[in-house]
C-alpha cells in the first residue's frame, strides 16, 4: 500500500503526537505538556504521513511573527513536530515531508521559515541555516561576585506566584521584542509555556519559582523564573539554582535580579542555558573563566520569499550588493538579486548585472538575523567574493547592534 500524506484532522491528533513520541525516542510526555501542545498544534498548518492506519511521518508549523533587525516582526513559519518512525527512514519521507510544507509556507505569504534541530546535520540539505546561538553558563557562586552597577540597590524585589505574575512578565517580554532579533512576539496561549510545570519534569528541583523587579510605584521592570536543586554534601549545602527565564528593561534590574539568584541561600552555583551570547551578565561577573560559558546552535532559519525576507529587515550600513543565489530546494529563490539598503529600509529586486557575492540560501539564512557574518563563512568557504570589497561592506550591513537570540523553543 502507498503511503498517503494529508493535513491532519483534529480527531487524529493523539495517534499523531503518539507517532512523535516514538520518533523522539518512545519517552511519553507528561499530561501537563501533552495538553499544552494539543491547545498550541495548528491541525491546519499539520501534515501526516499515513502507511495503512499507522501514522508514520508528522510535520507543523506555528505561526509565529520574528523580530528582524529594525524591529520589524515578519511572518514566520514556525517548523516543528517533525518526525519520521523508525521503521520508515531513508524512504524519502522527511523530504516529502519538506517539499510540501515549504510549498505551503511561500503560498501563505510567510517569507521566513524557522525551526530548531534535534539533529543539525539535518535541515541544511533543505536550506536552513544557523542563525542564532544560545549560551549556557554554570557560576560557581562561592568564588564568583557581581559588580552591579548603579541604582541596582533601588530596585524592590518582590517573590510572586508564577501564574498570577505572568501577565506582568509578558508584558515585560512583549517590551524586549523589537529590540532583539529572533525574539518570537507570543501569540496567545504560548505564555503558557513558560510556566508549565509538571512534577514528573522537575528531575528532583523545586517547583518553579518567580521574583519580579519593581520600581518605586510597583511597576515591573523585570522578573526571574528559577528552580532551586537542593543538595548536601559532607561538609553542608551545595544546592544549586537553575534560571528558567531572567529579563528586564533596564541594566539595575536585570543587576538586581542576577545578584538574588547568586545569593540564596545553601546554593553553590547558579545555572542558566538559552541564554543570549552576548548576555551582559558575562560583564557583572568578577571572574568570567568561572562562568564556564559555553554555546550551542539554536534558531536555523529559511529564506522562503527571499526578496520578501531581505526588504523586512533593515541594514546597519549602507549595501549595494548583486547576490548570485543558488536554492536547489526552492528554486524561485535562484538567480541574481539587487540588494539595496539601510538604516531606514531595503529592496531587492531580480537584476541581470554582474554578481558581487555568491552563495547559497542556507548562508543567507544564517546571516539573515545578524548574529553570524559573512566574512566567517566566506572564511569556511560557503561565499565567494566576486567584486574586490564587496564581503566586506555586505558583512558589515547585515550584523546587528546585538546578538539575534530566541528565548524558547518550540
Amino acid at each position: 500500500m502507498a503511503m498517503e500524506t494529508r493535513v491532519l484532522q483534529p480527531d487524529e491528533w493523539d495517534v499523531w503526537y503518539t507517532h512523535l513520541e516514538l520518533a523522539f525516542g518512545g519517552v511519553a510526555e507528561t499530561p501537563e505538556e501533552r495538553e499544552l501542545y494539543r491547545s498550541l498544534t495548528e491541525t491546519e498548518r499539520s501534515l501526516a504521513v499515513w502507511d495503512g492506519e499507522d501514522c508514520v511521518g508528522s510535520a507543523s508549523a506555528f505561526s509565529f511573527r520574528l523580530s528582524v533587525p529594525g524591529g520589524a516582526l515578519v511572518p514566520t513559519a514556525g517548523v516543528t513536530m517533525v518526525g519520521v518512525s523508525p521503521t520508515h527512514r531513508r524512504r524519502g519521507v522527511l523530504t516529502s515531508l519538506m517539499r510540501r510544507q515549504l510549498d505551503d509556507v511561500r503560498a501563505g505569504g510567510e517569507p521566513i521559515a524557522a525551526l530548531t534541530a534535534s539533529d543539525p546535520a539535518i535541515y541544511g540539505r533543505f536550506g536552513y541555516g544557523t542563525a542564532t546561538y544560545a549560551l549556557s553558563v554554570d557560576i560557581d557562586t562561592t568564588r564568583v561576585r557581581l559588580a552591579v552597577p548603579a541604582g541596582t540597590d533601588g530596585v524592590r524585589l518582590r517573590m510572586s506566584d508564577p501564574e498570577r505574575a505572568l501577565a506582568a512578565c509578558e508584558k515585560v517580554y512583549a517590551e524586549l521584542v523589537p529590540e532583539r532579533p529572533g525574539m518570537p512576539a507570543r501569540q496567545p496561549g504560548w505564555e503558557r509555556q513558560a510556566v508549565l510545570d509538571p512534577p514528573g519534569d522537575r528531575n528532583g528541583a523545586s517547583p518553579l519559582k518567580c521574583v519580579l523587579a519593581e520600581d518605586e510605584d510597583g511597576t515591573v521592570r523585570g522578573y526571574v523564573r528559577y528552580r532551586v536543586r537542593a543538595d548536601w554534601e559532607a561538609t553542608g549545602s551545595a544546592g544549586s539554582v537553575e534560571v528558567q527565564d531572567l529579563e528586564a528593561l533596564d541594566p539595575a534590574a536585570y543587576a538586581a535580579l542576577w545578584r538574588y539568584v547568586f545569593d540564596i541561600d545553601l546554593t553553590w552555583s547558579v545555572r542558566a542555558s538559552r541564554r543570549p551570547v552576548d548576555d551582559p551578565v558575562l560583564h557583572l561577573v568578577t571572574d568570567v573563566r568561572r562562568a564556564q560559558a559555553r554555546t550551542r546552535d539554536s534558531l536555523h532559519v529559511r529564506l522562503v520569499d527571499l526578496p520578501a525576507a531581505l526588504t523586512a529587515r533593515t541594514y546597519g550600513a549602507p549595501v549595494d550588493v548583486v547576490l548570485e543565489v543558488a536554492d536547489a530546494f526552492c528554486p524561485w529563490n535562484e538567480g541574481r538579486w539587487h540588494l539595496v539598503g539601510d538604516a531606514e529600509g531595503a529592496s531587492c529586486v531580480r537584476t541581470e548585472r554582474a554578481p558581487d557575492l555568491a552563495l547559497s540560501v542556507r548562508e543567507l539564512g544564517s546571516a539573515y538575523l545578524g548574529g553570524v557574518t559573512l566574512t566567517s563563512l566566506a572564511g569556511a568557504g560557503r561565499v565567494t567574493q566576486l567584486r574586490p570589497g564587496a564581503l566586506a561592506a555586505a558583512s558589515r550591513a547585515f550584523a546587528g547592534d546585538v546578538a539575534p537570540w530566541l528565548p524558547h523553543g518550540f
